[in-house]
């Protein structure tokens, strides 16, 4: 899953780093932790951007692969913390109180307790600094297209149940944090929009469903050219694989931080 993930999954518009860049003013003094981090998509484009970035995810194998694509683009100034979000409160007392300038979290956010993460990131928060949860764009298999439909049944089909999670990117679930950001005392919190259109090959398109299927549902390697098949024929065979993209940054900036 974690290569998959890798090569696949899709990084973020320039847009959304230029957005918070200057929503929370960031700066070379400043270090930026990304919770949830996976194989780097947003850890990565940060690290010209800021001071450091600090990168915590609780699979190994996502955070050898964020490490390797570091080494290979000439990062020096990323860090790789082996962590779930219930580890963020022990930042704390390894980094202190107000040692960071922007907490994000991309579209993790749903295998998260995310009310207890926002208090928790709160503390760690400088002045004028804040929080960004990013959903990337919906799952390939819930997207308004033939083809999209297409997938979301034979993926039913194969994997024996109905898929309707969203991953934290409907309506109702950026309704949902934006009021946990507020209870959590975060203020001025508002959401950026950027949408976009591009189109899939079918090894993106397939790449992208592995990369997002848990570990132990995923065919195993002796399996995989007949699932990738399974869905093949399932497509239609005229139809270009067009995916439609709305990118949403929620943010909020920490309040009551003394001078």
């Amino acid at each position: 899953m974690a290569e998959y993930y890798a090569k696949f999954r899709r990084g973020y518009p320039s847009q959304v780093f230029d957005a918070l860049e200057e929503a929370f003013e960031l700066s070379e003094a400043d270090v930026v932790l990304d919770v949830g981090c996976g194989t780097g998509q947003l850890a990565l484009p940060f690290a010209s951007r800021v001071r450091s970035v600090v990168g915590m995810d609780p699979e190994p194998d996502m955070l050898r692969l964020a490490r390797d694509a570091a080494d290979a683009q000439g990062i020096r100034n990323a860090t790789w913390m082996l962590g779930a979000d219930t580890d963020v409160p022990a930042l704390r007392a390894l980094m202190g109180e107000r040692s960071l300038a922007l907490t994000v979290i991309g579209q993790a956010l749903h295998w998260m307790q995310h009310d207890e993460l926002f208090r928790a990131v709160s503390p760690l928060l400088r002045r004028g600094g804040g929080i960004a949860v990013i959903s990337n764009g919906m799952p390939l298999w819930l997207q308004d297209s033939a083809w999209a439909r297409a997938l979301r049944g034979c993926l039913e089909g194969w994997l024996g149940t109905t898929l309707e999670a969203s991953c934290g990117t409907s309506s109702h679930d950026r309704r949902r944090y934006a009021q946990a950001l507020e209870s959590a005392g975060f203020v001025d919190v508002r959401e950026m929009v950027v949408e976009y259109s591009g189109e899939l090959s079918f090894a993106q398109l397939f790449g992208g469903v592995c990369s997002a299927i848990p570990a132990d549902q995923l065919p195993g390697p002796d399996d995989r050219a007949v699932f990738a098949e399974r869905i093949r024929q399932a497509l239609p065979a005229d139809e270009r694989f067009t995916e439609h993209v709305r990118v949403s940054t929620l943010v909020g900036q920490v309040g009551n931080v003394d001078a």
